[in-house]
């Protein structure tokens, strides 16, 4: 017979893994480590990009993908310090960013998000693919939130987490390592990828152009990013991205204002230019355009 904490642990697991990722072979995941600047390395495997900071004061780490991974995870960043995981910042609720929370939280690590990640994981939803997400275990929700900012004076720097106004969803921050000179946007930025932009959790088309922006007017030449998804980047790169989410932004909203169904919008290719570098990824071209569309009709 199970016992309370084994309850507990397969309870948290069965949030922390989606339907969609549950035919994943987790155990092929790989966790690689990318040193970025200063104190900073990013770490990827299988969801969203994730990033660490070590040092004398203790591990920080910004997301933690799936339950699964979490060994993978603490044994990657074993490698580059003899410390445990600290602190947790949550960049939004989605899943492949937050699953392994509970496993984490489990042993007493501080999990932070923006007031609205812990809104939205305490209660059952459907999102936009017809998934029913149960409501996440207690181990699993932010124990500290915030509404603006919160920053972290740890291992020799100031690391300001920002919340963004509603634009991947209503929950949205993005952390800036100030003396490292790196940023980790979340699911702001797709790096080489069209965005998913989570509409039925707050998301908003112009919210993404403007936390672009914020974080454009943050950074210099020199600051890497990790994105949510995709390679690192540099500001260059967010500057394209920021440039051809407005683009496609003007042309489906002059659309919007002639009366053009969807249909039509998405007939007229708006995203042409940009389909060869962008539109490999998680949203093909027309799925996006009508993404951008529902995004945008009143």
């Amino acid at each position: 017979m199970l016992g309370a904490r084994q309850l507990l642990v397969l309870a948290a697991v069965a949030w922390a893994v989606p339907a969609l990722a549950q035919d994943d072979d987790f155990s092929k995941v790989q966790i690689r480590t990318t040193p970025v600047a200063g104190a900073v390395s990013m770490l990827e495997g299988e969801g969203g990009n994730m990033a660490v900071s070590v040092g004398p004061d203790g591990v920080l780490l910004i997301d933690d993908e799936f339950a699964p991974l979490v060994p993978k995870i603490q044994a990657a960043v074993k490698k580059l310090s003899p410390k445990p995981i600290r602190f947790v910042v949550n960049t939004h609720w989605h899943r492949d960013h937050t699953g392994g929370n509970a496993p984490l939280g489990m042993e007493q690590v501080v999990i932070f998000a923006q007031d609205n990640v812990r809104k939205r994981m305490s209660v059952q939803t459907t999102n936009r693919f017809k998934e029913v997400i149960p409501a996440a275990p207690p181990a699993a929700l932010p124990l500290v939130t915030f509404a603006e900012s919160v920053t972290f004076h740890l291992n020799g720097e100031d690391v300001e987490v920002i919340h963004a106004a509603p634009a991947h969803t209503d929950g949205d921050a993005f952390i800036y390592f100030r003396g490292s000179n790196v940023v980790h946007a979340g699911d702001l930025f797709f790096n080489g990828l069209y965005p998913f932009i989570d509409l039925s959790s707050g998301g908003a088309v112009n919210g993404m152009v403007a936390a672009a922006d914020a974080i454009l007017g943050r950074i210099n030449d020199q600051t890497k990013i990790v994105p949510g998804h995709g390679p690192l980047g540099s500001k260059a790169d967010l500057q394209r991205y920021r440039d051809m989410l407005a683009a496609i932004r003007d042309r489906v909203q002059k659309a919007i204002r002639e009366g053009k169904t969807q249909d039509q919008v998405v007939a007229s290719k708006p995203s042409a230019e940009f389909d060869a570098t962008w539109g490999k990824g998680f949203f093909k071209p027309d799925d996006f355009v009508a993404l951008v569309y529902w995004g945008l009709k009143p």
